[in-house]
């Protein structure tokens, strides 16, 4: 199974939370086919927004919110 990453950002409505402000404003840096990559991806667009502590980046495990064949239920 491939384990893609979503990386993405936005401005959040509390630098310690994850709620974002406006979801039409995300910056979808992309997809990832693993980890390593998306933790690169990520790091290079935080970085781009260090003195901003209301923009956020993530890693999101799309991997995980995939249904799995085997656990699908007829």
């Amino acid at each position: 199974m491939q384990k893609l990453h979503l990386v993405m950002g936005g401005r959040v409505s509390d630098p310690q939370g994850l709620e974002f402000v406006d979801l039409n404003a995300l910056d979808i840096v992309g997809v990832f086919p693993d980890y390593a990559t998306a933790v690169d991806a990520w790091r290079s667009a935080a970085q781009r927004s260090v003195d901003d502590a209301e923009m956020k980046y993530v890693v999101v495990h799309l991997h995980r919110l995939l249904d799995q064949p085997d656990q699908v239920s007829a």
